[in-house]
Protein backbone atom coordinates (compact mmCIF):
# COMPACT_ATOMS: atom_id res chain seq x y z
CA UNK A 1 0.00 0.00 0.00
CA UNK A 2 1.35 3.29 -1.31
CA UNK A 3 2.00 5.94 1.64
CA UNK A 4 -0.31 8.59 2.10
CA UNK A 5 2.28 11.33 1.42
CA UNK A 6 -0.81 14.20 0.72
CA UNK A 7 -2.55 13.28 4.01
CA UNK A 8 0.93 13.34 6.12
CA UNK A 9 2.08 16.78 4.84
CA UNK A 10 -1.96 18.46 4.95
CA UNK A 11 -1.79 16.61 8.48
CA UNK A 12 1.39 17.78 9.79
CA UNK A 13 1.11 21.40 8.64
CA UNK A 14 -2.05 21.64 10.48
CA UNK A 15 -0.16 20.16 13.59
CA UNK A 16 2.37 23.18 13.24
CA UNK A 17 -0.48 25.35 12.83
CA UNK A 18 -1.76 24.58 15.85
CA UNK A 19 1.07 24.70 18.14
CA UNK A 20 2.13 28.16 16.48
CA UNK A 21 -1.26 29.15 17.43
CA UNK A 22 -1.12 27.79 21.42
CA UNK A 23 2.12 29.89 21.21
CA UNK A 24 0.38 33.05 19.80
CA UNK A 25 -2.27 32.41 22.46
CA UNK A 26 0.21 32.57 25.06
CA UNK A 27 1.56 35.95 23.44
CA UNK A 28 -1.96 37.49 23.06
CA UNK A 29 -2.30 36.48 27.01
CA UNK A 30 0.77 38.46 27.89
CA UNK A 31 0.49 41.23 25.46
CA UNK A 32 -3.26 41.68 27.03
CA UNK A 33 -1.42 42.18 30.67
CA UNK A 34 -1.76 46.20 31.97
CA UNK A 35 1.40 46.13 33.84
CA UNK A 36 4.76 46.25 32.40
CA UNK A 37 7.21 43.55 33.59
CA UNK A 38 9.29 44.26 36.41
CA UNK A 39 12.47 44.80 35.05
CA UNK A 40 11.09 47.52 32.51
CA UNK A 41 9.31 49.59 35.96
CA UNK A 42 10.55 52.94 35.97
CA UNK A 43 11.94 52.54 32.69
CA UNK A 44 9.47 52.60 30.28
CA UNK A 45 6.99 55.16 30.33
CA UNK A 46 3.33 54.70 30.60
CA UNK A 47 2.54 56.40 27.88
CA UNK A 48 4.98 54.38 25.48
CA UNK A 49 3.59 51.38 27.08
CA UNK A 50 0.15 51.63 26.09
CA UNK A 51 0.81 53.04 22.73
CA UNK A 52 3.63 49.61 22.74
CA UNK A 53 0.10 47.35 23.91
CA UNK A 54 -2.27 48.59 21.78
CA UNK A 55 0.23 48.11 18.75
CA UNK A 56 1.27 44.85 19.85
CA UNK A 57 -2.46 43.59 20.33
CA UNK A 58 -3.39 45.20 17.04
CA UNK A 59 -0.78 42.73 14.98
CA UNK A 60 -1.56 40.09 16.91
CA UNK A 61 -5.20 40.11 16.20
CA UNK A 62 -4.37 40.65 12.51
CA UNK A 63 -1.45 37.32 12.79
CA UNK A 64 -4.27 35.37 13.96
CA UNK A 65 -6.56 35.95 10.99
CA UNK A 66 -3.93 35.84 8.59
CA UNK A 67 -2.38 32.73 9.77
CA UNK A 68 -5.45 30.68 9.65
CA UNK A 69 -6.27 32.02 5.93
CA UNK A 70 -3.29 31.04 4.56
CA UNK A 71 -3.67 27.60 6.62
CA UNK A 72 -6.92 27.44 5.08
CA UNK A 73 -5.73 27.71 1.85
CA UNK A 74 -2.73 25.58 1.47
CA UNK A 75 -4.24 22.88 3.24
CA UNK A 76 -7.41 23.43 0.28
CA UNK A 77 -4.74 23.59 -2.34
CA UNK A 78 -3.12 20.60 -1.65
CA UNK A 79 -6.28 18.29 -0.69
CA UNK A 80 -8.47 19.62 -3.38
CA UNK A 81 -5.25 18.74 -6.05
CA UNK A 82 -5.25 22.21 -7.34
CA UNK A 83 -1.14 21.95 -7.54
CA UNK A 84 -1.82 19.46 -10.69
CA UNK A 85 -4.92 21.36 -11.82
CA UNK A 86 -3.30 24.36 -12.04
CA UNK A 87 -0.07 22.40 -13.64
CA UNK A 88 -2.23 20.96 -16.38
CA UNK A 89 -3.82 24.41 -16.91
CA UNK A 90 -0.70 25.90 -17.02
CA UNK A 91 0.32 23.32 -19.47
CA UNK A 92 -2.89 23.88 -21.94
CA UNK A 93 -2.00 27.59 -22.05
CA UNK A 94 1.02 26.97 -23.37
CA UNK A 95 -0.69 25.24 -26.45
CA UNK A 96 -3.06 28.21 -26.68
CA UNK A 97 -0.08 30.20 -27.41
CA UNK A 98 1.73 27.96 -29.75
CA UNK A 99 4.15 26.80 -27.51
CA UNK A 100 5.34 23.37 -26.41
CA UNK A 101 4.14 21.76 -23.36
CA UNK A 102 6.45 18.90 -23.61
CA UNK A 103 9.29 21.10 -22.71
CA UNK A 104 9.54 21.22 -18.72
CA UNK A 105 11.17 24.49 -18.68
CA UNK A 106 8.41 26.47 -20.34
CA UNK A 107 6.02 24.53 -18.54
CA UNK A 108 7.35 25.02 -15.08
CA UNK A 109 7.58 29.20 -16.05
CA UNK A 110 4.16 29.03 -17.52
CA UNK A 111 2.84 27.47 -14.28
CA UNK A 112 5.09 29.58 -11.79
CA UNK A 113 3.41 33.25 -13.30
CA UNK A 114 0.15 31.65 -12.28
CA UNK A 115 1.46 31.23 -9.27
CA UNK A 116 2.82 34.00 -9.07
CA UNK A 117 -0.46 36.07 -9.64
CA UNK A 118 -2.64 34.21 -7.55
CA UNK A 119 -0.15 34.93 -4.91
CA UNK A 120 0.03 38.78 -5.32
CA UNK A 121 -3.94 38.57 -5.61
CA UNK A 122 -4.35 36.40 -2.16
CA UNK A 123 -1.82 38.44 -0.23
CA UNK A 124 -2.71 42.38 -1.61
CA UNK A 125 -5.50 42.76 0.71
CA UNK A 126 -3.32 41.75 4.08
CA UNK A 127 -0.43 43.68 3.04
CA UNK A 128 -2.71 46.78 2.16
CA UNK A 129 -4.65 46.23 5.53
CA UNK A 130 -1.27 45.77 7.25
CA UNK A 131 0.74 48.46 6.03
CA UNK A 132 -2.16 51.70 5.51
CA UNK A 133 -4.36 50.49 8.19
CA UNK A 134 -2.28 48.80 11.22
CA UNK A 135 1.17 50.79 10.80
CA UNK A 136 -0.61 54.02 9.49
CA UNK A 137 -2.81 53.75 12.89
CA UNK A 138 0.29 53.75 15.09
CA UNK A 139 2.15 56.52 13.27
CA UNK A 140 4.75 53.88 11.30
CA UNK A 141 3.74 54.18 7.84
CA UNK A 142 4.92 56.89 5.77
CA UNK A 143 4.58 55.31 2.12
CA UNK A 144 2.10 56.52 -0.49
CA UNK A 145 0.01 54.20 -2.10
CA UNK A 146 1.73 54.92 -5.34
CA UNK A 147 5.19 54.02 -3.61
CA UNK A 148 3.52 50.36 -2.60
CA UNK A 149 2.43 49.77 -5.91
CA UNK A 150 5.10 50.89 -7.28
CA UNK A 151 7.24 48.49 -5.21
CA UNK A 152 5.21 45.31 -5.66
CA UNK A 153 5.52 45.51 -9.56
CA UNK A 154 9.40 46.27 -9.25
CA UNK A 155 9.76 43.16 -7.18
CA UNK A 156 7.74 41.47 -10.07
CA UNK A 157 9.37 42.60 -12.98
CA UNK A 158 12.48 41.31 -11.07
CA UNK A 159 11.43 37.97 -10.54
CA UNK A 160 10.22 37.60 -13.80
CA UNK A 161 14.04 38.61 -14.72
CA UNK A 162 15.76 36.69 -12.50
CA UNK A 163 13.80 34.13 -11.85
CA UNK A 164 13.52 32.07 -15.22
CA UNK A 165 17.00 31.19 -15.70
CA UNK A 166 17.35 30.13 -12.33
CA UNK A 167 14.53 27.66 -12.95
CA UNK A 168 15.80 26.39 -16.25
CA UNK A 169 19.64 25.88 -14.64
CA UNK A 170 17.93 23.86 -11.47
CA UNK A 171 15.54 21.61 -13.88
CA UNK A 172 18.42 20.96 -16.16
CA UNK A 173 20.78 20.42 -13.41
CA UNK A 174 18.29 17.68 -12.04
CA UNK A 175 17.87 16.25 -15.71
CA UNK A 176 21.41 16.03 -16.04
CA UNK A 177 22.87 15.54 -12.43
CA UNK A 178 22.65 11.64 -12.06
CA UNK A 179 24.45 10.50 -8.89
CA UNK A 180 26.25 13.73 -7.98
CA UNK A 181 23.06 15.49 -8.26
CA UNK A 182 22.42 16.55 -4.64
CA UNK A 183 26.59 17.76 -4.87
CA UNK A 184 25.34 19.80 -8.24
CA UNK A 185 22.24 21.40 -6.58
CA UNK A 186 24.12 22.40 -3.84
CA UNK A 187 26.83 23.99 -5.50
CA UNK A 188 24.81 25.72 -7.95
CA UNK A 189 22.86 27.37 -5.08
CA UNK A 190 25.80 28.16 -3.15
CA UNK A 191 27.31 29.94 -5.62
CA UNK A 192 24.04 31.64 -6.36
CA UNK A 193 23.29 32.82 -2.62
CA UNK A 194 26.87 34.26 -3.04
CA UNK A 195 25.91 36.33 -6.69
CA UNK A 196 22.98 37.67 -4.67
CA UNK A 197 25.08 38.48 -1.26
CA UNK A 198 27.31 40.30 -3.55
CA UNK A 199 24.98 41.78 -6.47
CA UNK A 200 21.80 42.33 -4.10
CA UNK A 201 22.69 45.31 -2.21
CA UNK A 202 24.64 47.32 -5.12
CA UNK A 203 21.96 46.13 -8.38
CA UNK A 204 18.82 45.77 -6.77
CA UNK A 205 18.61 47.33 -3.07
CA UNK A 206 19.09 50.85 -4.66
CA UNK A 207 15.89 50.12 -7.07
CA UNK A 208 13.83 50.36 -4.09
CA UNK A 209 15.41 52.89 -1.37
CA UNK A 210 17.88 55.67 -2.01
CA UNK A 211 21.50 54.72 -0.53
CA UNK A 212 23.93 58.14 0.46
CA UNK A 213 26.97 58.14 2.14
CA UNK A 214 27.40 59.55 5.78
CA UNK A 215 28.95 62.86 5.61
CA UNK A 216 32.06 63.17 6.97
CA UNK A 217 31.85 64.65 10.68
CA UNK A 218 32.16 63.27 14.17
CA UNK A 219 29.65 60.52 13.65
CA UNK A 220 31.54 58.76 11.04
CA UNK A 221 34.93 59.26 12.41
CA UNK A 222 33.39 57.66 15.80
CA UNK A 223 31.94 54.48 13.44
CA UNK A 224 35.32 54.22 11.69
CA UNK A 225 37.03 54.15 14.89
CA UNK A 226 34.99 51.36 16.12
CA UNK A 227 35.60 49.61 13.18
CA UNK A 228 38.96 50.15 13.28
CA UNK A 229 39.33 48.89 16.63
CA UNK A 230 37.60 45.61 16.09
CA UNK A 231 39.60 45.42 12.74
CA UNK A 232 36.53 45.31 10.78
CA UNK A 233 37.55 46.20 7.26
CA UNK A 234 35.02 48.87 6.71
CA UNK A 235 34.91 50.03 3.14
CA UNK A 236 31.89 52.27 2.98
CA UNK A 237 29.36 53.88 4.99
CA UNK A 238 25.47 54.42 3.96
CA UNK A 239 21.99 56.26 5.10
CA UNK A 240 19.29 54.45 3.04
CA UNK A 241 16.06 56.46 3.07
CA UNK A 242 13.85 54.30 5.39
CA UNK A 243 11.46 57.44 6.41
CA UNK A 244 10.10 57.08 2.94
CA UNK A 245 8.70 54.26 3.96
CA UNK A 246 8.05 53.52 7.46
CA UNK A 247 9.42 55.28 10.92
CA UNK A 248 10.82 52.24 12.07
CA UNK A 249 14.18 51.82 12.51
CA UNK A 250 17.35 49.50 11.88
CA UNK A 251 20.45 48.88 10.35
CA UNK A 252 22.96 46.28 9.01
CA UNK A 253 26.19 45.31 7.32
CA UNK A 254 27.15 43.14 4.48
CA UNK A 255 29.98 42.30 2.01
CA UNK A 256 32.74 39.70 2.30
CA UNK A 257 36.12 39.42 2.82
CA UNK A 258 37.51 42.73 3.07
CA UNK A 259 35.12 44.63 1.75
CA UNK A 260 32.20 45.57 4.30
CA UNK A 261 29.73 47.87 4.25
CA UNK A 262 27.84 49.71 6.75
CA UNK A 263 24.16 50.67 6.47
CA UNK A 264 22.12 52.70 8.55
CA UNK A 265 18.13 53.60 8.50
CA UNK A 266 17.86 57.63 8.28
CA UNK A 267 15.18 56.84 11.09
CA UNK A 268 17.75 55.54 13.64
CA UNK A 269 19.74 58.68 13.08
CA UNK A 270 16.80 60.95 14.41
CA UNK A 271 15.50 58.33 16.91
CA UNK A 272 19.07 58.44 18.48
CA UNK A 273 20.28 61.19 20.95
CA UNK A 274 23.28 61.35 20.50
CA UNK A 275 26.54 59.88 17.99
CA UNK A 276 27.17 57.66 21.21
CA UNK A 277 23.90 55.68 20.92
CA UNK A 278 24.52 55.44 17.00
CA UNK A 279 27.61 53.41 17.46
CA UNK A 280 26.26 51.42 20.27
CA UNK A 281 23.76 50.17 17.22
CA UNK A 282 26.93 49.92 14.82
CA UNK A 283 28.68 47.81 17.98
CA UNK A 284 25.69 45.60 18.78
CA UNK A 285 25.78 44.57 14.70
CA UNK A 286 29.84 44.30 14.81
CA UNK A 287 29.72 42.18 17.85
CA UNK A 288 27.93 39.84 15.49
CA UNK A 289 30.27 39.65 13.19
CA UNK A 290 33.00 39.81 15.70
CA UNK A 291 31.48 36.50 17.04
CA UNK A 292 30.97 34.91 13.67
CA UNK A 293 27.69 34.75 13.95
CA UNK A 294 27.31 35.32 9.93
CA UNK A 295 30.15 32.83 9.31
CA UNK A 296 28.00 29.92 11.81
CA UNK A 297 24.70 30.88 10.11
CA UNK A 298 25.74 30.60 6.82
CA UNK A 299 27.58 27.49 7.22
CA UNK A 300 23.96 26.25 8.91
CA UNK A 301 22.14 27.32 6.05
CA UNK A 302 24.68 24.96 3.40
CA UNK A 303 24.12 22.24 6.03
CA UNK A 304 20.31 21.85 5.59
CA UNK A 305 20.73 23.17 2.18
CA UNK A 306 22.71 20.04 1.17
CA UNK A 307 20.68 17.84 3.63
CA UNK A 308 17.55 19.21 2.03
CA UNK A 309 18.82 18.23 -1.98
CA UNK A 310 20.17 14.33 -0.47
CA UNK A 311 16.84 14.38 0.74
CA UNK A 312 15.32 15.17 -2.66
CA UNK A 313 17.66 13.04 -4.66
CA UNK A 314 16.00 9.66 -2.59
CA UNK A 315 12.32 10.75 -3.36
CA UNK A 316 12.61 12.57 -6.72
CA UNK A 317 11.43 8.82 -8.45
CA UNK A 318 8.91 8.22 -6.38
CA UNK A 319 5.61 7.69 -8.46
CA UNK A 320 3.95 7.29 -4.65
CA UNK A 321 5.11 10.66 -3.98
CA UNK A 322 3.31 12.65 -7.22
CA UNK A 323 0.39 10.72 -7.20
CA UNK A 324 -0.63 11.29 -3.65
CA UNK A 325 -0.40 14.84 -4.67
CA UNK A 326 -2.87 13.99 -7.85
CA UNK A 327 0.39 13.84 -10.66
CA UNK A 328 0.56 11.65 -13.17
CA UNK A 329 3.60 13.35 -14.72
CA UNK A 330 6.63 13.89 -12.62
CA UNK A 331 7.74 17.56 -12.85
CA UNK A 332 11.14 18.61 -11.49
CA UNK A 333 9.97 21.79 -10.02
CA UNK A 334 6.84 20.09 -8.35
CA UNK A 335 9.11 17.25 -6.38
CA UNK A 336 11.05 20.27 -5.19
CA UNK A 337 7.99 22.10 -3.29
CA UNK A 338 6.66 18.95 -2.43
CA UNK A 339 9.76 17.87 -0.52
CA UNK A 340 11.63 20.62 0.20
CA UNK A 341 8.77 23.18 1.52
CA UNK A 342 6.37 21.33 2.64
CA UNK A 343 8.24 17.52 3.94
CA UNK A 344 11.62 18.85 5.15
CA UNK A 345 10.43 22.71 5.99
CA UNK A 346 7.59 21.87 8.43
CA UNK A 347 9.70 19.41 10.10
CA UNK A 348 12.17 22.13 10.99
CA UNK A 349 10.16 23.84 14.16
CA UNK A 350 11.56 26.97 15.34
CA UNK A 351 15.52 27.15 14.14
CA UNK A 352 16.05 30.28 16.01
CA UNK A 353 19.67 31.52 16.45
CA UNK A 354 19.11 33.12 20.31
CA UNK A 355 21.98 35.88 20.03
CA UNK A 356 22.56 37.79 23.53
CA UNK A 357 22.99 41.25 23.19
CA UNK A 358 25.56 42.00 25.97
CA UNK A 359 27.82 43.33 23.21
CA UNK A 360 25.36 46.63 23.28
CA UNK A 361 26.47 48.35 26.38
CA UNK A 362 23.85 50.94 26.56
CA UNK A 363 20.66 49.84 28.57
CA UNK A 364 19.19 53.48 27.31
CA UNK A 365 19.24 53.26 23.70
CA UNK A 366 17.83 49.64 24.11
CA UNK A 367 14.74 51.56 25.74
CA UNK A 368 14.42 54.14 23.13
CA UNK A 369 14.37 51.85 20.56
CA UNK A 370 12.14 49.28 22.62
CA UNK A 371 10.15 53.00 22.64
CA UNK A 372 10.51 54.19 18.95
CA UNK A 373 9.29 50.83 17.30
CA UNK A 374 6.96 50.15 19.76
CA UNK A 375 8.16 46.67 20.27
CA UNK A 376 5.92 44.32 22.84
CA UNK A 377 7.26 44.66 26.52
CA UNK A 378 5.57 41.54 28.02
CA UNK A 379 6.64 38.85 26.42
CA UNK A 380 5.93 34.87 26.81
CA UNK A 381 8.82 32.80 27.38
CA UNK A 382 7.99 30.14 25.20
CA UNK A 383 7.09 32.34 22.06
CA UNK A 384 10.16 33.77 22.50
CA UNK A 385 12.09 30.92 22.78
CA UNK A 386 10.67 29.89 19.60
CA UNK A 387 10.27 32.95 17.44
CA UNK A 388 12.87 35.50 18.72
CA UNK A 389 16.41 35.97 16.90
CA UNK A 390 17.44 37.77 20.11
CA UNK A 391 16.26 38.05 23.90
CA UNK A 392 13.19 40.06 25.07
CA UNK A 393 14.24 43.66 26.05
CA UNK A 394 13.74 42.77 29.78
CA UNK A 395 16.06 39.74 29.25
CA UNK A 396 18.49 42.50 27.74
CA UNK A 397 19.10 44.99 29.91
CA UNK A 398 19.41 41.66 32.74
CA UNK A 399 22.83 40.17 31.27
CA UNK A 400 23.87 43.75 30.85
CA UNK A 401 23.27 44.61 34.67
CA UNK A 402 24.97 41.10 35.94
CA UNK A 403 28.54 42.09 35.06
CA UNK A 404 27.75 45.47 37.41
CA UNK A 405 26.13 43.54 40.09
CA UNK A 406 28.82 41.03 40.34
CA UNK A 407 31.44 43.80 40.53
CA UNK A 408 29.81 45.13 43.49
Amino acid sequence: MAFPYMEAVVGFMIFVYIFETYLDLRQHGALKLPTLPKPLMGVISQEKFEKSRAYSLDKSHFHFVHELVIILMDSAILYFGILPWFWKRSGELLVHFGLNAENEIFHTLAFLAGFMVWSQITDLPFSLYSTFVIEARHGFNKQTIWLFFRDMIKGIVLSVVIGPPIVAAIIVIVQKGGPYLAIYLWAFMFVLSLVMMTFYPILIAPLFNKFTPLPDGELRVKIENLASSLKFPLKKLFVIDGSTRSSHSNAYMYGFFKNKRIVLYDTLIQQCKNDEEVVAVIAHELGHWKLNHTVYSFIAIQILTFLQFGGYTLVRNSKDLFQSFGFDTQPVLIGLILFQVLIYYHACLGQNMLVTSKVLRLPTLLVVWQEENLSAMNTDPWYSAYHYSHPPLAERLAAIDEPDKKAD
